[in-house]
């Protein structure tokens, strides 16, 4: 089919995918739909029947207000220019080459999905995980709800002092009674009931002014019902490059002024304890019988470097810890997608501004653009993703209006250097190829039923929601749902 109007006018929209359907999928919808320069028609996927990626599935069951924003991402559903394809894998189901030839541009909004890794001994030992693996099971995700972690332990080492790490150590601590009205797993929740967790050592490399983790989150860690916090008052001296530091850096002082007071307040006597301990870094975890049972750190010193960054260096002061499970939290990295490229170095998928390169530094990409984590590296919080986006958009756009032009300042693959297709075809819909390929994608109303079915089972246990884990019970409950019962 032939067709001689301008690629983004009423009549021909520019036909854009966006492949996740997280914070930073969605606010690269909203985005492209706020733009007055073309208009536009939006397809986002995602590989889990459910959408909102990371909201749903990284943030803490107990952290309800955050999960909110999802109301927003509604709105954007809400508009005829987008549609929603659920439980369709990029690799499997469709492949990049199919996305290049049904959509004009395509948007990476695939977060980071791995974690980094120490790189000591010990640490593929039995009981060893990344606390992503962690936040997952209690969470929900369905690739990790097999997952099994034995909570008899009564100590517990966790690696980092990001707010993932406080997710998992305030999970931990946690009394039943404040778990019970979360929307935490059914199945994590059993076994969170029958945990022996008694301590639970948090291990920093640097000290308490570097520490990443955010004051409410550091706050909360005080106000739990049968857990001590505890801080040794002689890890808060601060050397004169780290006092520098925090004079121009607000989170940094408030929390140091927590941690003093935890620090003062000491062990009440409550049941468990979280264990506070700065400048040390894991050299080994060693087990027995193939399962972890102790963590050896080295003590640090700070350095302040040339470029002003405060780095750490061992002293050689060891120090061992009986542990039986081990939770990483050091960072996170993105995977290669088939088809896209990939800079290893940062786990990113290699970028200007937004605009995929075929390698960083390099050429541009003709009509492919990314997002989120997967664009700037595992940065920000959940809001940052809003700007990032509207800057991606706007580049989006630019090259929708300059498609026959180069990309002033940029170098430019060979090929395309607008969309990927020429302004004259129209791209052919995606839904017959899912259907032939038999997929069973999920659409947004498919959500609403999914939705729905998890609020009402929530009410009545007096949660916000009560999470369906299995993606075969998923499919099976859309599909009952939309066939009409046969009356006797």
């Amino acid at each position: 089919m032939t067709f001689t109007g301008r690629l983004g006018s009423s009549s021909r929209p520019v036909r854009i995918a966006v492949i996740g359907a997280g914070p930073s999928g969605f606010y690269a919808a909203g985005a492209l739909l706020q733009q007055k320069d073309n208009h536009v028609s939006i397809d986002l996927f995602d590989r889990l029947p459910t959408p909102y990626g990371l909201v749903r599935y990284g943030v803490a069951p107990d952290h309800q207000k955050i999960k909110s924003v999802t109301r927003i991402y509604e709105r954007t559903m809400k508009d005829s220019r987008v549609r929603y394809f659920g439980n369709v894998d990029l690799g499997s189901d469709v492949s990049h080459a199919d996305l290049k030839s049904h959509y004009d541009q395509i948007v990476y909004a695939v977060g980071a999905q791995s974690d980094k890794r120490l790189g000591i001994p010990g640490e593929d030992l039995a009981g060893s995980f990344s606390a992503t693996e962690f936040v997952a099971w209690y969470n929900g995700h369905p690739d990790f709800r097999h997952f099994d972690f034995d909570l008899s332990v009564e100590s517990v080492a966790v690696i980092g002092v990001g707010n993932v790490a406080m997710d998992v150590t305030r999970i931990l601590a946690k009394s039943v009674s404040e778990l019970e009205t979360t929307d935490i797993t059914d199945y994590a929740l059993e076994e969170l009931r029958d945990s022996n967790v008694k301590r639970i050592h948090i291990f920093a490399r640097r000290g308490p002014v570097q520490a990443k983790f955010t004051n409410p989150e550091i706050k909360e860690l005080g106000e739990l019902e049968i857990a001590d916090v505890i801080v040794n008052p002689a890890d808060l001296v601060l050397d004169q490059a780290s006092q520098a530091e925090m004079e121009g850096d607000r989170t940094a002082r408030r929390n140091l002024e927590t941690l003093q007071e935890l620090a003062g307040r000491g062990a009440t006597g409550k049941p468990k304890q979280i264990i506070f301990h700065f400048l040390r870094s894991p050299t080994e975890i060693t087990g027995e019988s193939g399962a972890v049972s102790a963590i050896t750190t080295e003590k640090n010193a700070l350095q302040e470097t040339e470029s002003g960054y405060i780095a750490c260096r061992g002293i050689g002061t060891y120090a061992e810890y009986d542990v039986g499970l081990v939770f990483r939290s050091i960072g996170y990295r993105g995977i290669p997608i088939p088809g896209v490229p990939f800079y290893d170095r940062w786990g990113i998928i290699p970028n200007e501004k937004g605009r995929v390169t075929v390698e960083h530094g390099g050429a541009v990409v003709p009509g492919e653009y990314t997002v989120g984590w997967a664009k700037r590296g595992p940065t920000g919080v959940i809001g940052t993703n809003k700007p990032d986006a509207v800057e991606t958009v706007r580049l989006m756009m630019e090259d929708v209006n300059n498609a026959a032009a180069s990309l002033p300042g940029i170098p430019v693959a060979r090929g395309n250097s607008g969309p990927h297709t020429d302004g004259h075809g129209r791209p052919g819909d995606i839904i017959p190829l899912l259907k032939k390929r038999g997929v069973d994608f999920v659409s947004f109303a498919d959500w609403q039923i999914l939705e729905q079915i998890e609020n009402e089972r929530g009410a009545l246990r007096g949660q916000p929601r009560v999470k369906i884990t299995d993606v075969d019970e998923m499919l099976r409950l859309i599909q009952s749902a939309k066939v009409e019962p046969v009356l006797p």
